[in-house]
Formats: structure tokens, C-alpha cells, sequence
């Protein structure tokens, strides 16, 4: 505790030292006639400039006709510096030198003081210290590992923010987290700095299936249609290739997708059981109990929680607060694709009642809730 205090007495002594130190060399001068001051601080800089010169002659900075030329200016100047008249006007008055005096006792007196109450009211001097490496092990014991860990990798890279391992070491940390527009920029600068490859594309498209509540865009398709020309075999561009042909209504190109992934698997797949699920609900047949959530092959519980999450959080708003006929369609969209035609069916009555029952604005909600296969009865009018 003392030493915290002598440490805040040294920091404000330097500080004062800080404002004082310029009022005291102008009090220096202010003994000397104000026109002889200024003259010798006029003729000093110009001999220092005569120094310089002789200086860069003597390095070979300057060759010596430049030099001859720049030593005549500056003596030139010189002179007419020494000899300007009316430059020697008398001594600074009482009334300033008080002044300056008044103000440096004030800077004296009043910044101790504003320090202290400063600290007084917004400081806690008694709290222990805790630097960095100890409030990482802190965080470590606490359960928050991960966090630590992303704030480590993130102030690497914004030190080598050219590092693309780190980028795709951090894309999938944030992914798992719930940072997903994070996750999608990261994949995006580890595809840039490292390349393409099969994995990363395939990865970065899922990212972006996963930040889209489970709809798979144009921008995600692009990412594993790529990803399939760098490995046809590759099994997650296949399936989320196949989720977007069902997405789109192409009941027969999803099929065709899905049985050949399911035909190429090997018994033990952990992804063959979602495969088995999209093939039974688009022959119309009851899907296997407990349904994935919309997450593709390799994705881990924690991120298949966080992807139904995500689509739960916008049924969750829109029940709230409402939204437009493309999220309403979106949402009906998503539950289709995770296999849960109640939900998707509760949805649909939900968004006919919000959106009033119009045919223009319901009509993206209805095209989507036919994608998926969905009906209801509509509401009367």
C-alpha cells in the first residue's frame, strides 16, 4: 500500500515538474531585456544551422558548392538577425513576472490535488494487483479457457495480421462461440493468405450456413461447389449441396445427392444418420426419432447446439417483435430443413396471422413452406 503512494506522489511530482519547467525558463529570460533575448535566441539557432552545414559537408551529405551557398544564407540571416534594430526593448514588467508566478504556484498546489480527488472518487486503492499473466490464470481457473485463448490468438493477429494459421486456428474458436459473422471474416483471411484447399472451403461454407439460421445462400453454395472441384469425395460440400437443392425445391436433385452420399458411407459414418433422415423425409416417410439439428457432417454437439440456437433465437424475435415476409420465410425455411414439420407448421400459422393474411406479403412465406413440404390449413379470412 505505501508503495502505491509513493509511486502516485512521483507521477504527480513529474507532472508539476512537466508544467513548471517551460514557466521557469521564461522567467530566466524575463531577467534579461525581452529585444536581447529574442536576438540571442534568433542569432543561436542560426549558428546551430552554420554547425549542421559543416556537419553534412563533412559526412559527404552535401556537396561543397551547396554547402558554400547554404553557409552565405544562413550567415546572411545571422547578420541581419544581430543587427535588426529596434530589438532591444526593455525588461519584462513586475505585473507579468507575478503573474507566472501565481501561475506556477497554482500548478503547484492545484494538480496534487486534482490527482487526489480524482482517485478518490473513481480508484480502488485497495484492490490487489493483477497483471496480465495472473488475470489469464485467473480466467484458466474461472472456466473461461476459451475466452482466454481467443484473446490471446486475437492479439497475435493484430500484431501479424498476415498469419494465416492464425486466422484459421481462430475461424472455427469463433464459430463455436457464437462470434459467426467473426468466424466467417477469419475463414475469409486464412482462404486468402493460405489458398484454397478442400477443407478450409468446406469449413467456410458451413460458416456461413450456420450464421444463415441453416439456409444455405449462393455465397455458401459457391464455397463448397469450389470445395468440390478441389475433392469430389468430400462429403460435407456434398451434403450441404444436397441440403440446398431441398432448400430450393429440387425434391429429386436432393435425393439423388443424398443416396449416393448414403451409398458411398461406411457403416460408422456419425453423419450417415442425418443423411438417413433427409432421404425418409423427402420420401415422405416418419424420419428416425430425434433429429439432428441443420449442422452438417464433422460438426461437433456444442456447434449443432449453436446452429439450432440460432434458429430458435429468430423464432424468438419474430414472436416478439415481428419481422418481414423473407425472415418469416426463412424461419419456416430452417425448421424444414431440420426435419421438425410441427415447428415449421406452427411457424407458418404464426406468420399468415402477423402478416395479415395478405397474399403479397405471404407469398414468399407460403413458397418456402412448400420447399419443405408444409402445409396447413390457411386461416379464414
Amino acid at each position: 500500500m505505501t508503495a502505491i503512494w509513493f509511486i502516485f506522489a512521483l507521477m504527480t511530482g513529474l507532472a508539476v515538474l512537466a508544467l513548471l519547467w517551460p514557466m521557469s525558463r521564461r522567467l530566466a529570460l524575463a531577467a534579461v531585456p525581452e529585444g536581447e533575448a529574442r536576438i540571442a535566441t534568433e542569432t543561436g539557432f542560426y549558428r546551430d544551422q552554420l554547425r549542421e552545414i559543416d556537419r553534412d559537408a563533412a559526412r559527404g551529405l552535401l556537396a561543397e558548392p551547396e554547402a558554400e551557398a547554404a553557409r552565405a544564407e544562413a550567415a546572411r540571416r545571422l547578420l541581419r538577425a544581430s543587427r535588426e534594430p529596434g530589438r532591444t526593448a526593455g525588461a519584462v514588467g513586475e505585473p507579468a513576472l507575478r503573474r507566472r508566478r501565481a501561475a506556477s504556484a497554482f500548478a503547484l498546489s492545484t494538480v496534487p490535488l486534482v490527482a487526489l480527488l480524482v482517485y478518490g472518487m473513481y480508484g480502488s486503492p485497495d484492490l490487489p494487483a493483477q497483471p496480465q499473466a495472473e488475470r489469464l490464470a485467473h480466467a484458466r481457473a474461472a472456466g473461461n479457457d476459451l475466452a482466454a485463448a481467443v484473446a490471446q490468438i486475437e492479439a497475435h493477429l493484430a500484431k501479424a495480421p498476415e498469419d494465416g494459421r492464425g486466422w484459421a486456428v481462430l475461424a472455427p474458436v469463433y464459430l463455436r462461440v457464437g462470434r459467426g459473422e467473426d468466424a466467417i471474416k477469419a475463414y475469409e483471411n486464412s482462404l486468402r493468405l493460405l489458398g484454397e484447399d478442400a477443407t478450409r472451403l468446406a469449413d467456410y461454407g458451413e460458416a456461413l450456413v450456420a450464421t444463415g439460421d441453416g439456409v444455405v445462400s449462393s455465397r455458401a453454395r459457391d464455397a463448397f461447389e469450389r470445395a468440390l472441384r478441389q475433392d469430389p469425395n468430400a462429403v460435407k460440400p456434398q451434403f450441404y449441396l444436397a441440403r440446398a437443392a431441398e432448400q430450393d425445391g429440387d425434391r429429386a436433385q436432393a435425393r439423388t445427392r443424398y443416396a449416393a452420399l448414403a451409398a458411398g458411407a461406411p457403416p460408422e459414418a456419425p453423419w450417415l444418420p442425418m443423411v438417413r433422415d433427409s432421404l425418409a423425409r423427402l420420401d415422405g416417410t416418419a424420419p428416425s426419432p430425434a433429429p439432428k439439428p441443420a449442422a452438417g457432417p464433422g460438426m461437433s454437439e456444442e456447434q449443432r447446439g449453436m446452429v439450432r440456437g440460432m434458429v430458435e433465437g429468430l423464432a424468438q424475435r419474430l414472436a416478439e417483435k415481428g419481422g418481414t415476409p423473407e425472415e418469416w420465410a426463412r424461419l419456416v425455411r430452417s425448421y424444414g430443413v431440420l426435419g421438425e414439420r410441427s415447428k415449421a407448421e406452427e411457424i407458418l400459422a404464426q406468420a399468415r396471422t402477423a402478416l395479415g393474411n395478405d397474399p403479397a406479403r405471404l407469398a414468399p412465406v407460403e413458397e418456402a413452406a412448400r420447399e419443405m413440404g408444409v402445409v396447413t390449413a390457411k386461416a379464414a379470412p
